[in-house]
């Protein structure tokens, strides 16, 4: 018989065990299988899916999804002229039909990137419930984000509580996000371009919502981090996706701001910022949150190198992969050299990956 990290998890839930008991069980475990034989450190959990069944299920759920979606479409188009009802009604069947699914592939066989792909499903049918609504209540076009986007978010919020897949998170967030959008959307605001959900030098900018949904879901991120550092929980997992969702809305509205105004005042601000960003993930202990400004960090010498960039990428590429491989050694030094400050002894552990 093996014991599994659901397992670990169901005996923290219970109060068997501790965060820091099951964290050291599991890496015990792991010492033993050979995972971690040339490292001590503690990692960033990450899985997408457990084995390649998972995957064998993923392209059976497409190909199921892709011959649900005709035969309803067919079967709403060949109708009346008003086919709202039919979409509401499909829309319906796709929920009850997706939940059983999840009840079935998240509760009871625990498996990962069926939950992902079935949350996918979710916020699919709760958007197509959304449009037939508004076209069954004769919405006008400016509605239709609002309404749509409103919808979805409660649809996914619902679905993420009783089934708890933390991916369906990251979805609820981006469908608040589409509703908050939607409100302030009218014939005089409006989003002609794609920059304006993260210029805040505009006069009126959407990007306010997307800095300001950024912000919640860091909050909110840092909050399930820190009843779970150990990350032994699916807490954990929680806040990983919500880091997913808040870096992109923190890190593009500021980094897109200062690199558009194209001065060397607004470059070295983003150079100040980025560094800022780096040392953010470093102490919370979350790569996926460094990823975001990567992307302007090499803008940035494209633009201001002018042609002569080539030894400076190959340095910050040698920098990242340095960073990565002594994440844990650097983590340490600089957690170590912080004054005390509230929440610090909630973060995930450093003092472990200490070296002699």
């Amino acid at each position: 018989m093996t014991i599994e990290t659901d397992d670990l998890r169901a005996a923290v839930s219970a109060g068997m065990l501790s965060e820091t008991q099951a964290a050291s069980l599991t890496k015990l475990a792991d010492e033993r299988r050979g995972y971690r034989a040339a490292t001590a450190e503690i990692d960033e959990p990450f899985e997408l899916f457990k084995g390649f069944n998972e995957i064998f299920i993923v392209v059976g759920l497409i190909i199921l999804y892709t011959g649900w979606t005709a035969i309803t479409g067919i079967a709403a188009f060949s109708g009346s002229n008003d086919n709202s009802t039919s979409f509401l009604l499909f829309g319906a069947m796709q929920l009850a039909v997706v939940a059983f699914m999840t009840a079935y592939f998240t509760l009871k066989r625990r498996m990962i990137a069926p939950s992902i792909l079935l949350s996918i499903f979710c916020g699919l049918g709760a958007i197509q419930i959304g449009f037939a609504l508004l076209q069954m209540a004769a919405g006008s076009d400016t509605m239709a984000l609002s309404v749509v986007g409103g919808i979805t978010a409660l649809c996914l919020i619902t679905y993420w509580y009783f089934f708890r897949i933390p991916f369906s998170l990251m979805l609820s967030g981006l469908a608040v996000f589409a509703f908050a959008i939607g409100l302030f959307t009218t014939d005089k605001a409006t989003i002609n371009n794609p920059s304006d959900l993260f210029l805040l030098s505009t006069g009126w900018s959407f990007s306010l919502i997307t800095i300001g949904l950024g912000i919640g879901a860091f909050i909110i991120a840092l909050r399930f981090d820190m009843s779970d550092p150990h990350r032994v929980t699916r807490r954990s997992t929680n806040a990983f996706w919500l880091h997913v969702l808040a870096a992109p809305a923190i890190v593009n509205s500021i980094a897109l701001t200062l690199y558009s105004n194209a001065t060397l005042v607004s470059f070295l601000a983003l150079t100040a910022f980025l560094i800022f960003i780096a040392l953010v993930a470093v102490i919370i202990d979350r790569r996926s949150f460094l990823m975001s400004g990567i992307g302007y960090m090499i803008a940035l010498v494209f633009t201001v190198l002018d042609g002569s960039y080539g030894l400076v990428i190959l340095l910050i590429g040698f920098g990242l992969v340095l960073l990565g491989s002594n994440w844990e050694r650097l983590r340490c030094k600089l957690m170590n050299s912080l004054p005390e400050f509230r929440g610090k002894d909630k973060l995930p552990p450093w003092k472990t990956a200490q070296k002699d």
